[in-house]
């Protein structure tokens, strides 16, 4: 065997190590596994396969792409089973870390030609495939800091599959156009310009990726920020309904009070005259006419009270049976917001589902506990016809043929609080079963 070639191959191999470290750092916050448990694995997968993939193209003289093309295809399935984030999103991430991973291989080609004018692609040396290893490594580190504090949220947050499948096409045109402006003959870089050209080139195809990225980051953030004040309107929204509910309760209270002071004259004159009939029938008619302007509070917090008032209403007015138990703090800190869009998400999907039985049928039961302090528990349970649509990453809507949007910001919220949400249906029935540590937000 060729110990100069094998040396020359190996590092071209081994740079699929830091393009793995580059697939995670935007998906870290939706691993499936531990980082340790998920490093262990991937070099068990890659160390082997470099090290055999070396071996075979160095005793069969073959070309190292015929061995890493096909095998990206391969890794891809291995990436995608350990993390929890859907296909397009994925499959942007990764496409996107083959296409950056690519330059440094061109540049590579530059200093070997530099190196050996007369050479070629198929003659690789050792320092230009070492050179680009050390420069993947650099670039693995530059793009560090910026994949793990913006592109991870924006991974985890952003859930339109349209934009995603549009960074991927936009990754594999770079990818592509660097797999087929491989100088396999040196002696074209030193045609004319093309010695300096040809790594400027290269630099600003970086740099316009770069700046494709930085876009894409921008963009994201204004339809999150959209997203968010959005979601912020329909609370306010559900706030003002819920105080103008509160208004008409006072309005109705203050006439109740007004009209007290003859309801007490009348039962005096009753009592004196000892018509017991007359005063428990106007007892009555009072009682009735408090409960029907009786506002129930849920909880201490005035903007969740809010929340659950105007979902409550709407329930009430669909004719559904409402058993609702609801225990939770005056003053969630931070968690507030976050779970506004968890029970208006759990209980409009609810209320739904309630609408596709008869009337008289109807019924959402609802439980959420505090318990040792920080543990919240919420338990859901509804009616439907049965007809839903599931497929292996979980529900779809009912109303088109993407992901429930509502699930997703279900789980999404679940995970950020360390917490676990169970989805799960009978012919039925729709139960949600959901734990939230309020103090250790991710």
């Amino acid at each position: 065997m060729d110990t100069s070639r094998f040396l020359s191959i190996l590092p071209q191999f081994l740079i699929l190590i830091p393009a793995a470290v580059s697939c995670y750092f935007a998906v870290y916050n939706q691993m499936r596994y531990t980082p340790f448990r998920t490093a262990t694995l991937c070099l068990a997968v890659l160390l082997p396969y470099s090290f055999l993939g070396a071996w075979f193209a160095t005793v069969l003289d073959f070309d190292v792409n015929i061995f890493l093309l096909p095998s990206l295809v391969l890794f891809f399935f291995l990436y995608r089973r350990t993390v929890l984030t859907d296909l397009p999103r994925c499959l942007a991430v990764y496409v996107g870390v083959c296409a950056v991973q690519t330059f440094p291989a061109q540049f590579a080609y530059a200093y070997d030609a530099f190196l050996h004018p007369v050479s070629g692609a198929a003659d690789f040396s050792v320092k230009a495939a070492f050179f680009q290893l050390g420069l993947s490594c650099l670039i693995v580190a530059a793009f560090a800091y910026p994949a793990i504090h913006w592109f991870a949220p924006t991974v985890k947050r952003l859930n339109i599959p349209k934009i995603w499948y549009s960074t991927v096409f936009l990754s594999a045109i770079f990818l592509i156009f660097n797999m087929i402006s491989v100088p396999f003959s040196y002696r074209t870089l030193h045609t004319g310009r093309l010695s300096y050209l040809f790594p400027l080139l290269e630099c600003c195809a970086l740099l316009l990726l770069v700046i494709i990225y930085v876009l894409f980051y921008q963009g994201a953030m204004l339809i999150q920020k959209h997203a968010d004040l959005k979601e912020h309107s329909q609370l306010l929204e559900i706030q003002s309904h819920q105080y103008q509910t509160l208004k008409e309760h006072m309005r109705q209270t203050v006439r109740l009070r007004h009209d007290f002071r003859h309801s007490v004259r009348l039962l005096s004159s009753l009592a004196k005259k000892g018509d017991i009939k007359s005063i428990q029938k106007h007892l009555s008619g009072y009682e009735t006419s408090l409960a029907e302007n009786e506002s129930p509070d849920f909880c201490d917090n005035a903007a969740l009270n809010a929340l659950f008032g105007y979902y409550y209403g709407i329930a009430v007015s669909r004719g559904i049976n409402t058993v609702w138990h609801i225990q939770l703090p005056e003053h969630p800190d931070d968690a507030e917001s976050d779970l506004a869009s968890l029970f208006g998400n759990l209980i409009e999907n609810a209320i739904d589902g309630c609408l596709t039985v008869p009337e008289e049928k109807r019924y959402f039961c609802l439980s959420i506990e505090v318990r040792q302090g920080n543990r919240l528990y919420i338990v859901s349970t509804n009616n439907f016809d049965g007809i839903c649509h599931k497929d292996k990453d979980g529900y779809r809507s009912t109303k088109h043929r993407r992901k429930g949007i509502g699930l997703i910001s279900i789980n999404a919220v679940a995970e950020k609080y360390n917490g676990t949400a169970h989805i799960a249906n009978n012919d039925k029935e729709f139960f949600a079963d959901i734990f939230l540590n309020l103090t250790a937000p991710d």
